[in-house]
C-alpha cells in the first residue's frame, strides 16, 4: 500500500503507456507544451469537469469524481461515473477518434481499480466517447487489462523514484505529439544512430569518415528533479 504523500495522477500512468519519455518530460520535467490537439481535449474537459450528479437518459451519473487507490498508488479525476443497476461505469471523454495504442483504455481502467477498492463494487466495463466521431466505445475491463494497468503503475513508480528521462525513440507515436519541440526525438534519434556507428567503427580501428553527418550526438539524459506532479497539478488528464 501507498501512503497519500505517494499518490501519482492517473493521467501520468496514461502518458507513460504513450511513451515513457514524454511521461518523464511532463511529471519529472514539468515541461509541457501544447498544441492544438491539446488546447481543443483541455477545453473539452473543461465541460465535464465540472463537478456535479445529473442523471442521463435516467442514469445517476457523477462529474469530476475524485479517484484514489493506495493499492496502485494513484488519484485522479474521472470525467463522469454513470452509477447503473449493474455497478458504476467510469466514462472517459476523449478528443478525436479511436486509437492504436492502448493509453486511452489503460487509463479508463486505472478509474475502475480506484472505483473498486473506493466502493467495493465491481465495475467490469467503462465507456470511451470520441468527440470527434461523436461515438461511445464500450470498454470490457479484462484480467489482461488490468495486469498491464498494474504493471504500469509499478513502473511509474520507479520512472519517477529514479529521477532520470528516457532516452527518445522516434516512431510514429511522434507525429502528433503536443511534446514534439521540447522531447527532439528526431533529432535525438538520428544522432544516437550516428554516434553508435561512430563507436561500432571505432572499436575495429577504422576511421569513422562522415558517419556524424547525418545528425548532432545526442545530448545526456537530463536529469528530472525528483519532484513529482501530484494529483490536481498540471498537466491535466488528457
Amino acid at each position: 500500500m501507498y501512503s497519500e504523500a505517494d499518490l501519482l495522477p492517473i493521467s501520468a500512468l496514461q502518458h507513460l503507456a504513450f511513451c515513457p519519455r514524454q511521461c518523464a518530460l511532463i511529471h519529472l520535467e514539468q515541461a509541457w507544451d501544447e498544441n492544438l490537439y491539446t488546447v481543443r481535449g483541455r477545453l473539452l474537459h473543461e465541460r465535464v469537469d465540472t463537478p456535479g450528479m445529473e442523471r442521463r437518459r435516467g442514469v445517476p451519473t457523477e462529474f469530476g469524481l475524485p479517484l484514489r487507490s493506495l493499492a496502485l498508488g494513484l488519484a485522479g479525476r474521472a470525467d463522469a461515473v454513470e452509477f447503473t443497476a449493474a455497478g458504476p461505469c467510469p466514462v472517459e471523454y476523449k478528443l478525436g477518434r479511436p486509437k492504436k495504442h492502448d493509453a486511452d483504455r489503460v487509463q479508463l481502467c486505472a478509474q475502475a481499480l480506484c472505483i473498486e477498492e473506493m466502493t467495493g463494487r465491481s465495475v467490469p466495463v467503462g465507456a470511451l466517447f470520441y468527440a470527434t466521431t461523436r461515438r461511445r466505445e464500450e470498454v470490457p475491463l479484462g484480467e489482461a487489462l488490468r495486469g498491464r494497468v498494474r504493471e504500469l503503475a509499478l513502473a511509474l513508480h520507479a520512472l519517477l523514484d529514479a529521477g532520470v528521462t528516457p532516452l527518445p525513440e522516434f516512431g510514429p507515436h511522434c507525429r502528433l505529439c503536443s511534446m514534439d519541440n521540447l522531447c527532439r526525438a528526431r533529432a535525438l534519434g538520428r544522432g544516437r544512430r550516428s554516434v553508435a556507428r561512430y563507436l561500432a567503427r571505432a572499436r575495429h580501428d577504422e576511421p569513422p569518415g562522415d558517419e556524424q553527418a547525418g545528425g548532432a550526438p545526442p545530448e545526456p539524459s537530463p536529469q528530472g528533479r525528483a519532484r513529482r506532479t501530484r494529483p490536481g497539478q498540471k498537466p491535466q488528464e488528457d
